[in-house]
């Protein structure tokens, strides 16, 4: 279904594991929507022992996930390697796999897919499930039809070769396939083709695994049994119910698989001998019992040494010779006193000046080292962060002293990324240990669309590391709303913007001269010269039969009326204020960051009922 990737995620700087979907996948609309539901579903599942989604999203035709990147291998590498495993490794493998299929069943959720190929190993020894709700996606796609099963055949419960329905049940059975397989090393059904393989899964019952290898013990054949019962309702009733069942298995087996007589078996003792003094007779070796150390049969006989006769005539003076001994370890060990090297303490220089540390080390008989600096946010770039050893610490006179410099707070000068693509504006700012943050439209005439215009912090600006900088990307020329203006006042305003305009004129009920509709539509970006079609009502020679109507309405007739005044190129506020005190409504209306009136309507110096409303433009 999908190619997976080893990619670098540039935002928050970690290695993701990205899966995107096949091209055939990616087209079809149905699978798109279901895809994105799935995805958002086990984003949402928690647990340690299933591969969590980071995100997912489309670009363009592309379609992907991306996922924790787990080092490691497949149990399925595990098993072409091992063949198969003991029963209570089986089950420590297991029971993690439990443990995620029932948290995503405890929260409405099917795999679909359970086998050693989604089952992955890490070198830490953890156990994780990669891939739900992947199956559930495929299944809303146009590239299945009626009879067509998705899943691997080998691991189907019969409710899904049959219906193609699944459900929790249907993952205990796969569950229970998989434990069988990883005791005996091998699945319980071959067949030429897959279809017979399924008639199997229907049709047979699972046999023992101990009927394949008999050092199975009987716990894992009854685990099996249950799991993969042919009928679902004779089967744990989730993944959860059979996470039980293997936790009392794994602690009822047995902790070594040593069968008894097979354990290790000591070498047997050499025999000792036992010299015999000269003299004595040797005991016969046949009269000796047969578990004691027999001395050997013949004898030692070692030659007796002649005593020399002592020396006569001279006598020591013992007093002379102590005496000397006193003075000879007298001295000796005057000198190793004076010998002994002298210790100091190192003084506490962190905060220090550097200068100032270098004077206190001389004055105490040390000598000093300067290390690389370091950043840091507390301690003042020039002053020592740390010292090696720490303060009170004894060395020998003489000694070295290494000094860690602070380097002040860690800043980071915002780089130049204007005039780069978003993407590419990321990429620098990523580059440069920063966190991008949000990425704005802006209209502009100048910048060329999809361009960066600028960052908030500024570039040059000096931030943490890790700090987050805000794009704000051109969004080109937007569509201005010219919708109520007069005919020419939006022509004028729309070529000034460099737009081709053409106008057309239709019968409509309103005020006549004024824009009802335009193409493209208002605040939708566009490039500079685009042709833009502004369709006004028809422009009536009197506008007075406009306004009176063709109602019977007598009041209107009555209605006072005033002059408009012009208020273009005035101050917004002073216009409003000025049309108010003549008693017409003001209505105001935005077409750039001015403050001045650039258009209105009614004209200037047409006449309106009092109470009218005057549509300004600033």
């Amino acid at each position: 279904m999908a190619t997976v990737y080893l990619a670098l995620d540039i935002r928050l700087d970690r290695t993701v594991a990205l899966k995107v979907m096949h091209r055939s996948l990616a087209e079809d609309p149905a699978f798109v929507r279901r895809f994105i539901g799935e995805a958002k579903s086990v984003a949402s599942l928690s647990h340690p022992n299933v591969v969590h989604v980071f995100d997912q999203g489309t670009d363009n035709d592309v379609v992907y996930l991306s996922m924790e990147y787990v080092p490691g291998r497949t149990l399925r590498d595990i098993l072409r390697e091992r063949g198969r495993l003991p029963a209570r490794e089986a089950l420590e493998i297991m029971i993690p796999v439990l443990a995620a299929l029932g948290a995503a069943h405890q929260a409405g959720m099917v795999h679909r897919d359970v086998k050693p190929e989604n089952v992955l190993m890490t070198d830490d020894g953890r156990v994780k499930v990669v891939d739900f709700g992947l199956a559930k996606a495929i299944e809303a796609t146009n590239q299945t039809r009626t009879g067509v099963m998705i899943g691997t055949i080998g691991y189907m419960a019969p409710e899904q070769v049959i219906t193609g329905a699944a459900d929790v049940r249907s993952d205990v059975y796969a569950a229970g396939i998989m434990l069988f397989e990883l005791v005996t090393g091998q699945q319980p059904y071959d067949g030429e083709t897959p279809m017979s393989v399924a008639y199997r899964h229907v049709h047979d019952t699972v046999p023992a695994p101990s009927s394949l290898v008999p050092e199975v013990p009987p716990l894992i054949d009854t685990l099996v049994a249950g799991a993969t019962a042919r009928e679902p309702q004779h089967r744990p009733a989730d993944a959860t119910a059979m996470l039980v069942a293997a936790v009392d298995a794994h602690r009822m087996l047995p902790r070594t698989t040593t069968p008894p007589g097979t354990g290790p078996v000591m070498p047997p003792s050499r025999p000792q001998t036992f010299g015999m003094p000269s003299g004595a007779q040797s005991v016969p070796q046949a009269a000796a019992p047969a578990h004691t150390m027999v001395a050997p049969s013949h004898t030692l006989i070692q030659p007796r040494a002649e005593a020399p006769e002592p020396r006569r005539g001279f006598r020591p003076n013992w007093f002379l010779v102590t005496l000397a001994a006193v003075l000879a370890v007298a001295v000796g060990l005057t000198g190793w006193y004076f010998a002994q090297p002298e210790y100091v303490k190192v003084p506490d220089l962190v905060g220090k000046n550097l200068v100032v540390a270098e004077k206190n080390l001389a004055g105490a008989g040390l000598l000093m080292r300067k290390a690389e600096g370091q950043y840091d946010e507390k301690v003042a770039e020039g002053l020592i962060l740390s010292t090696d050893p720490v303060a009170d610490s004894e060395l020998e006179k003489g000694s070295t002293v290494t000094l860690v410099p602070s380097l002040g707070p860690e800043r980071i000068v915002v780089p130049d990324v204007s005039g780069l693509t978003g993407n590419s504006a990321r990429a620098e700012i990523a580059k440069a240990g920063l966190t991008v943050g949000n990425v704005k439209r802006l209209p502009s005439q100048e910048i060329e669309r999809d361009k960066v215009i600028r960052t908030s912090p500024m570039v040059g600006e000096k931030v943490k590391k890790g700090a987050t900088v805000h794009i704000f990307v051109s969004a080109g020329l937007v569509m201005p709303d010219v919708a109520g203006m007069p005919k020419d006042q939006a022509a004028d305003f729309l070529s000034k913007q460099g737009f081709q305009v053409q106008v057309t004129e239709v019968d409509d009920d309103a005020e006549p001269c004024t824009v009802i509709a335009q193409s493209p539509k208002a605040k939708s970006e566009v490039d500079r010269g685009a042709p833009v079609m502004v369709t006004v009502a028809r422009c009536q020679a009197d506008i007075w039969e406009w306004f009176r109507g063709d109602d019977d309405d007598e009041d209107r007739e009555d209605q006072p009326f005033g002059m408009v005044p012009g208020v273009i190129g005035k101050n917004v506020n002073d216009a409003k204020a000025e049309l108010e005190a003549l008693g017409f409504k003001v209505r105001v209306q935005r077409l750039g960051n001015g403050g001045v009136v650039q258009y209105q309507r009614p004209v200037p110096n047409s006449r309106r009922p009092v109470g009218s409303t005057v549509f300004l433009w600033q």
